[in-house]
């Protein structure tokens, strides 16, 4: 049976205007009977409108008639002339001009190179590319791996930033995800130990200074003190 357009929008409509059982109306409307029996008490889709399967050319009212004649009789929707416009449409595959395939390689090794957490699929839908090309330009056994450079695919050409921007984005939040039902926490290379960097000494360098320091002779003005006296010009003239 064809699945109907608002099925409970229609159930209401069958159950306020029509004699048919419960079961007609659920086998109709792909409802559960206690469903239907909901809607008639009141209980379920109280403030739904009812949908006209007549006027929506979903039912004949030949088709009605017949059922509310005979209780064990099923009807048979139609095929709404809306259904075509409502059915999904399936993408088609991505064109890549001739000129532009051989360059694919190069973006597949950029992405290999620069951005681990796509996924070959992602890849491949993305340049319209096979799983095979990818595993040989990761293996270096594709006919032209010699001359193979990581390339972009903005700059190649075969897409544009902002879905490049999107991918990356898509990969990156689900490799997070992944990872953090993992354990692993997110690397960030701004947050290393300072002593990573050479910014401050590490403690033991701090105590290889202070043994140093310690070992060294003591100079005369740690034991006295720095003088703060300054001779004036007449003490050194009575002096004379």
């Amino acid at each position: 049976m064809s699945d109907i357009l608002m099925p409970k929008a229609t159930a209401v409509w069958l159950v306020d205007n029509t004699s048919l059982s419960f079961e007609q109306i659920a086998d109709f409307c792909n409802l559960h009977p206690l469903e239907v029996r909901g809607i008639a008490d009141g209980e379920v889709a109280r403030d739904i409108r009812g949908a006209d399967p007549i006027g929506n050319g979903q039912l004949t009212r030949e088709e009605l008639d017949r059922a509310q004649a005979n209780d064990a009789y099923r009807m048979k929707a139609q095929v709404s002339r809306h259904a075509e416009l409502l059915k999904p449409q399936k993408k088609a595959p991505r064109y890549t001009p001739v000129s532009r395939r051989q360059d694919r390689p190069d973006a597949i090794a950029w992405f290999l190179r620069h951005h681990p957490e796509v996924t070959d699929a992602q890849i491949s839908k993305l340049l319209g590319t096979t799983k095979s090309t990818i595993d040989q330009v990761r293996q270096r056994s594709h006919w032209n791996a010699a001359n193979i450079k990581p390339v972009d695919p903005v700059t190649l050409g075969l897409v544009g930033q902002l879905e490049l921007d999107a991918l990356v984005k898509k990969a990156a939040e689900k490799k997070a995800k992944d990872d953090l039902k993992k354990g692993i926490l997110p690397e960030d290379p701004t947050l290393r130990p300072a002593s990573e960097t050479g910014v401050v000494e590490t403690p033991e360098e701090d105590e290889e200074a202070d043994y140093r320091k310690s070992r060294a002779e003591p100079k005369a003005e740690d034991v006295f003190g720095k003088s703060t006296y300054v001779a004036d010009d007449e003490d050194e003239d009575d002096e004379d």
